[in-house]
């Protein structure tokens, strides 16, 4: 009150030419700030136009590009896909062991000194001694052995099952795929939604340096000309000190979150990727009153609060949600597994065929010699293997695989149990942060209308610098509680998404979720 009553005594012939010239400072301090709020966007836009302009690989992407381009880009993604293809190629693997397998196998033995046993003499002789031997060479300097062999199992249990448990596997990384795909697509919501905040940050914080930029301006000429206290000086010099910090940690964050959104989206160049939306502009009470890239920010989101009431989303979440689909699958792969440990007290069954080729010659070797050198054999059969006593070894792995089971019972019904807290807490984030940022859009409004009221008092003499700084920094602040209140509407919408199990661009089309389809 001193400083103003101060000021309105200073110099009464001099009033009009001090009111001119706080009334041409002020002008200049209403096109920095935009006139209050619309020009500070558009100078935003400018500025966005102007970097992809002197940027000649900037990549600009809407969030439903971004996601697009996470899922074919992503090396997680890519890297759960290639575990897809492992399980595959596991299931044929599976299936060969019920097909016949056929195997050749061939010999050819060049004997330097063929061998020589030892037989009763009396097999040659008759009359020869009972105790005497003579030498008989068996083999001939040459021989060959070829054998065809096939088996066919007839019935062995693990295979079977070993099939089943194969297949399972494979459902198992094509869910995990899928909840890999999902976890990308909510990282990448997030990182979207956090580089627009942090870009309005920026822009708030750089409109608040240019207004008080201004207003030190004019502050110093004012004292310079005796009509101002040193004060005002100091206290503005000190606020933008504090403010040009503010923008540099801004700048800062800005490049950040670009690069942590470029690495998600495999970007080569970080610095490259440019958003699409303005969350200080975001209308959550009508998508219509948006324009069409945050139409498009808030149809992507699923708009429509009406989408998922609390009980139907929390059975959809039990029936969709890709952790607890794993979990299941898990399950059944335990299952599958105990009951091959058990399939090992069962017989094994197969037939099996052989042929076999054998020759032998004297001499120069020629390949299988002739045919009155030749041999041949032929047999089929059935094989029956069952195992007796292997040390209550099977017994232990029985038990092992049992124990294995109860534990993916178990955590089961725990992430069922987390599944629909997560669900009822991120609902509640969601309702919370959209009726945060409908309250927050009346006090941008009334921080508005404050600080018109600041700067006209101020331009007529009747109100202070300090004032006129404090309802801009009001300004400042309500505008980026709106931005934050909306960003945390939309990731907690997300995380929503993922919670239920069904998120944009891989469970559900974007529109749809618009109409609460």
């Amino acid at each position: 009150m001193n400083h103003r009553f101060d000021s309105k005594i200073q110099d009464r012939q001099g009033r009009p030419a001090f009111r001119l010239l706080r009334a041409a400072t002020l002008t200049a301090v209403l096109v920095a700030l935009g006139a209050g709020h619309g020009l500070g966007q558009e100078a935003s836009a400018r500025a966005e136009q102007v970097r992809a302009s002197t940027s000649q690989s900037v990549i600009r992407l809407d969030i439903a590009q971004a996601v697009a381009r996470a899922l074919d880009e992503n090396r997680e993604v890519r890297d759960a896909r290639l575990a897809l293809e492992l399980a595959n190629e596991q299931v044929s693997e599976a299936w060969g062991g019920l097909l016949p397998s056929l195997d050749l196998n061939s010999s050819y033995t060049r004997n330097i000194e063929p061998p020589v046993s030892f037989l009763p003499a009396i097999f040659i002789d008759p009359g020869a001694p009972a105790d005497s031997l003579i030498p008989v060479q068996f083999g001939a300097d040459n021989a060959w052995n070829a054998s065809f062999s096939l088996e066919q199992p007839l019935f062995e249990a693990g295979l079977f099952i070993g099939l089943g448990a194969a297949s399972r596997f494979r459902l198992l990384q094509e869910e995990a795929v899928r909840g890999r795909s999902q976890a990308v697509v909510t990282q990448v919501r997030t990182a979207y939604y956090q580089l627009l905040l942090d870009l309005e940050n920026q822009r708030l914080l750089s409109n608040s340096v240019e207004r008080v930029e201004a207003s030190l301006n004019e502050t110093e000429a004012l004292f310079r000309s005796g009509l101002g206290p040193e004060y005002d000086v100091l206290r503005l010099q000190v606020e933008l000190t504090n403010l040009r910090a503010n923008l540099d940690r801004a700048e800062n964050l800005v490049r950040q979150s670009r690069r942590t959104l470029a690495v998600l989206l495999n970007v080569e160049d970080l610095e490259s990727v440019e958003v699409v939306g303005t969350l200080a502009t975001v209308d959550l009470e009508s998508i219509e009153a948006n324009d069409s890239e945050n139409a498009a920010l808030l149809a992507f989101a699923g708009f429509d609060p009406r989408a998922l009431e609390l009980e139907a989303a929390v059975a959809q979440s039990q029936e969709a949600r890709s952790d607890l689909r794993q979990l299941e699958l898990t399950e059944d792969l335990r299952k599958a597994e105990l009951r091959l440990e058990q399939g090992e007290y069962l017989p094994r069954i197969s037939a099996f065929g052989n042929y076999t080729v054998v020759a032998q010659q004297n001499g120069s070797p020629s390949f299988f010699g002739s045919p009155a050198s030749r041999g041949t054999a032929k047999a089929v059969g059935i094989t029956v293997s069952l195992p007796i006593f292997t040390g209550f070894q099977r017994d232990a792995r029985i038990d092992q695989k049992r124990v294995a089971l109860r534990q993916a019972e178990t955590q089961t019904e725990v992430f069922r149990d987390q599944a629909e807290g997560q669900v009822k807490s991120f609902r509640e984030q969601v309702a919370e942060a959209r009726q945060r940022a409908l309250a927050q859009a009346l006090a941008v409004r009334q921080a508005t209308r404050g600080f018109e009221i600041a700067a006209a008092q101020f331009r007529e003499g009747l109100g202070s610098q300090l004032e006129l700084t404090d309802s801009e920094g009001a300004l400042r602040e309500s505008e980026f509680n709106y931005a934050q209140a909306v960003y945390d509407f939309l990731v907690a919408r997300a995380r929503l998404d993922e919670s239920v199990g069904l998120v944009p661009g891989i469970d559900v089309q974007p529109e749809l979720l618009r109409t609460g389809q």
